[in-house]
């Protein structure tokens, strides 16, 4: 048994957690977000486009009818506020319109941007308004020599290869623009999901624009038969728009009433097109802002610290809040990124997961702590973070796991969402997602395969966090104290189980002993963090004393 089945067994919602705690479970609403997340997850979005300002500009409405105030707007008092901050793009923003392919004579489009949200690659410029139409030719990997035993002057060519190598050879050789199919990771299982396409893009050209259409594997094998029949006369049609646009971040506060320098920072990233990658994280944090409020303003939650909501463009927002103001930066105590958490993981295959920040399960990949699919290797043990966040976090995420049998996993530190800039600014953050996720990155990632449930359950472990630590008084802190020795108890048992378990198979037991102390003693220096949670002073001396004594004799000396 390892280390999540046995808090999920063992722990309790502290008593001062409580009240904060079954109010936020009784008001998010999955439905709500479902709703938010249906209609962002209907347009293709990128930084600028007319589907990503429709996002920002959709959520922004939602905070004002909860009650938030545009800053420039806001009087002093105000607590709850948002502004939409804009900065000048270095290159135009691409929005997608339409796209079809259509075999000449046949009154069915083959693949249409309404079924294939990720056909158009990115950058991909228009055909004239009523397409064209022109001979299909088949260049295989879109080799130079495949180029040279075929014209294709004129033509639209099929390829497999890369598709920005693939495209400036058939624009040398005269060829009108390119349909590429591609291979997916094994984890699309692209044989069992044909239709699916991921998201992906040309670089921008000024002087030779062209274009490329992804076909999936569906499309390929019907243009690949009709081929064996003979020619085969294609009609694409293409509407995309590039405009001077703004990229735009929304950030709403519910300012602290003690300490309102200091942050929790909440992060969900606009671009990409998928529904749960990330209109899932979107639509959530929106609903977390309206409960968050709606509980400040009725007096249930009181945060002394400010508690902070933010949608952009992925890990580029979030480090540009921190680094833009040194004074702002200096007051961020934690971060959160909500990044693919709506999952149906009945029909996606994902499981719910926390990215932790790195603990010694990134140096010892073992029990229940596996990497995901996505990516991950073991880091040097210099790089483990001690502190308490990752067990924080998980606890809040079992207190409603108790009561509606939600799966909770955690992974090993791997990097490349919205955690990541708040680490490397030395801020505890931890990452929520799903993974594996079949339909990751595909245009099959659409509102079907979301969960109201799923995203209830993470808005509601996400928001409780965010508020005990901004409301953060002495006994919230003592409480926290507390839940993470029983929680360090129970982690060391398992860690030992795990050692004798390897021992019992030729293991070394100065290594092993060595991964047992480590696991101590970034326990025992997480609870001296404990103290950070507390807004002012806190006098924890005995606890913390209690606390180190019940870890260190759960620490085993293994023979």
């Amino acid at each position: 048994m390892f280390a999540t089945e046995l808090t999920a067994q063992s722990a309790a919602t502290p008593a001062p957690f409580a009240p904060i705690t079954q109010a936020v479970h009784r008001d998010v609403n999955g439905d709500r977000a479902f709703t938010t997340v249906d209609f962002v997850q209907r347009r293709f979005r990128l930084p600028g486009n007319e589907g990503f300002d429709l996002a920002i500009d959709t959520v922004a409405a939602l905070l004002r009818a909860a009650g938030y105030v545009n800053e420039t707007e806001a009087k002093p008092t105000d607590r709850l506020v948002y502004r939409i901050e804009s900065r000048d793009m270095p290159n135009e923003a691409w929005t997608p319109h339409d796209a079809r392919i259509t075999i000449a004579g046949r009154s069915t489009p083959l693949q249409t941007l309404a079924g294939n949200l990720n056909m158009i690659a990115i950058n991909s410029v228009s055909t004239p308004p009523n397409g064209v139409t022109a001979e299909l030719v088949d260049v295989g990997a879109g080799s130079d020599s495949a180029f040279k035993a075929n014209t294709v002057a004129g033509r639209i060519v099929l390829s497999t290869g890369n598709a920005r190598l693939v495209l400036p050879r058939a624009q040398r050789y005269g060829a009108l623009g390119v349909l590429n199919t591609q291979t997916l990771p094994a984890y699309n299982q692209q044989g069992k999901h044909p239709r699916a396409i991921q998201f992906t893009g040309i670089a921008r050209d000024t002087i030779r624009p062209g274009w490329v259409l992804f076909v999936s594997s569906v499309t390929r094998d019907s243009l690949q038969a009709a081929l064996k029949q003979g020619a085969v006369q294609l009609h694409v049609l293409i509407n995309t728009s590039f405009a001077r646009r703004p990229e735009r971040t929304l950030v709403a506060e519910i300012r602290g009433t003690t300490a309102p320098n200091e942050r929790f920072v909440y992060s969900a990233h606009v671009q990409e097109p998928g529904a749960n990658d990330n209109a899932s994280g979107v639509g959530t944090l929106a609903e977390m802002a309206r409960v968050a409020a709606s509980l400040v303003q009725r007096g249930i939650a009181q945060p002394r610290r400010t508690l902070t909501f933010l949608w952009g463009d992925e890990i580029r927002s979030t480090d540009r809040y921190l680094k833009e103001d040194s004074t702002r930066r200096a007051g961020v105590k934690w971060g959160m990124s909500l990044d693919m958490v709506g999952e149906n993981t009945a029909l996606t295959g994902g499981t719910f997961l926390i990215e932790k920040m790195p603990d010694p399960s990134a140096v010892w990949v073992r029990g229940d702590d596996q990497h995901s699919e996505w990516g991950g290797k073991p880091i040097p043990e210099n790089e483990i973070k001690a502190y308490w966040f990752n067990d924080f976090v998980r606890n809040r995420c079992l207190d409603r796991a108790r009561t509606t049998k939600w799966v909770v996993k955690a992974n090993p530190f791997e990097g490349g969402s919205d955690h990541t800039p708040f680490l490397n600014a030395d801020i505890p953050a931890v990452l929520l997602w799903h993974f594996t996720d079949v339909f990751y990155h595909t245009d099959l990632d659409r509102i079907e395969n979301v969960s109201a449930t799923t995203l209830a359950n993470v808005g509601a472990c996400a928001l409780t966090t965010g508020l005990l630590l901004t409301q953060g008084t002495p006994v919230i802190a003592r409480a926290a104290l507390e839940e993470l020795t029983v929680t360090a108890q129970q982690a060391l048992r398992t860690q030992a189980a795990l050692s004798r378990d390897t021992l019992a198979r030729g293991g070394n037991v100065q290594y092993e002993q060595h991964i047992l102390n480590v696991w101590r003693d970034y326990y025992l220096a997480a609870l001296d963090r404990v103290a950070d949670i507390a807004v002012g002073p806190v006098d924890l001396r005995t606890a913390l004393a209690n606390a180190k004594r019940r870890v260190r004799a759960a620490t085993v000396t293994l023979q």
